[in-house]
């Protein structure tokens, strides 16, 4: 009987940059990491590599110049409500929210409160009840807001972010005006004109807002979804995914993606023997149980993998195989039952009771996830990582 089940590796690479060949870097350094470690490469195997370094080595970036002009070529009036922002944040929506105003005249920034799409706190959900307002039932313009709330700071960051975006927009010779609610189509009271800026929700919000009469609508997903002005593009995602570069620069979600893995997964084909599984991975979907953020700030866990990585898991639960139907089994008499039941479960186990509790996520997610737990987003040097034995299971020999 095996004894190890899935191993992850975090594989080391060079400092990748712009215009760098992705495809020699990572399967030279998944070599090297053979030899060091001494592993074997097997069929089902999975290389998983970082959105960061495939935009990077795309090249796929855009200047705050590039974002202003497409904005204000959908935007002509230069006035706009800027509709949920998401995520609060510096890193992926401070850079954007440059551009934007560097197009307009005026914004109306529509905040939801007390926090964010991803869980990111303008402040305190407990003074909500001290104050007794119904963040669904009330609309908040700035004065009444920092009067309950304008000295709170983001629990992580340490930044209010209201006076962060304040100053940006301010910085770019523009008007600025907040409103804080939670319904899409109270930002029509302000203006017509709507640029929606949140991520997983941003076709209920458009939905809405054409549904009360909004005149333009917009997403961020449909800014710079073709170079303008000879800048990157990503043609499915727009800007959503996008991470700062400098203070004057974006590197934007990959646009190639599949013909990444494609290529990865032929050419290991041909060194190894093996088929092995290819994906680009970003954020994972997980929530930090402390701070109640959910990590997903990208459009989708991952933009780009090779076929074996799509459907979802079709596993049984053991422990309640174990409890009820093999309750009387002990030792290796137990062992073989519980492998035979695996050998024999049905193609498609939705239903029925022996699943309670393997939740069907996609596998692209829990991979991303696993992945994006592995490589970290700071120092580790490991934009790539190589997963053996995940789509085994108990009855594996």
């Amino acid at each position: 009987m095996r004894n190890v089940g899935t191993v992850v590796r975090g594989i080391r690479t060079p400092i990748i940059k712009e215009n760098d060949n992705l495809e020699n870097i990572v399967i030279d350094s998944l070599l090297k990491a053979k030899e060091s470690d001494g592993f074997e490469f097997r069929d089902k195997d999975v290389v998983a590599i970082t959105e960061a370094v495939v935009g990077i080595t795309e090249g796929n970036y855009a200047t705050v110049d590039q974002i202003a002009d497409d904005v204000r070529n959908k935007f002509p009036s230069k006035e706009l409500a800027l509709v949920f922002p998401s995520p609060y944040s510096r890193n992926r929506f401070g850079i954007l929210l440059k551009g934007i105003a560097r197009a307009m005249d005026k914004i109306i920034i529509c905040m939801t409160y007390p926090k964010d799409e991803e869980g990111n706190s303008l402040f305190d959900e407990s003074l909500l009840e001290k104050y007794d307002i119904n963040p669904y039932g009330k609309v908040l313009e700035e004065d009444e807001y920092n009067k309950y709330f304008g000295n709170e700071v983001h629990i992580f960051t340490g930044i209010n972010y209201v006076n962060y975006y304040r100053e940006l927009v301010q910085n770019e010779n523009c008007e600025v005006k907040f409103i804080f609610t939670n319904k899409a189509k109270d930002v029509l009271n302000y203006s017509k004109n709507c640029l929606v800026a949140n991520i997983h929700n941003r076709f209920k919000t458009k939905k809405i807002l054409r549904e009360f009469g909004a005149e333009i609508v917009y997403g961020t997903d449909e800014i710079l979804t073709k170079s303008v002005n000879g800048s990157g593009y990503n043609s499915k995602y727009g800007l959503l995914g996008s991470n700062k570069s400098t203070e004057e620069r974006v590197k934007l979600f990959p646009e190639h993606g599949d013909i990444l893995v494609n290529n990865i997964q032929k050419r290991l084909k041909e060194i190894t023997g093996k088929d092995i599984e290819v994906m680009v991975y970003g954020d994972g979907a997980f929530k930090d149980p402390v701070g109640g953020i959910w990590e997903l700030a990208d459009p989708v866990v991952s933009p780009a993998y090779t076929k074996g990585l799509e459907g979802t898991p079709n596993e049984l639960k053991l422990k309640f195989l174990s409890d009820n139907k093999f309750s009387s089994l002990r030792g290796e008499e137990l062992i073989s039952a519980m492998k035979e039941e695996i050998r024999n479960k049905d193609a498609n186990l939705k239903g029925q009771m022996a699943t309670q509790g393997t939740t069907p996520r996609r596998i692209t997610d829990l991979i991303g996830s696993l992945c994006d737990l592995t490589s970290g987003s700071g120092d580790k040097g490991t934009p790539v990582v190589y997963i053996q034995g995940y789509f085994d299971n108990y009855a594996n020999e």
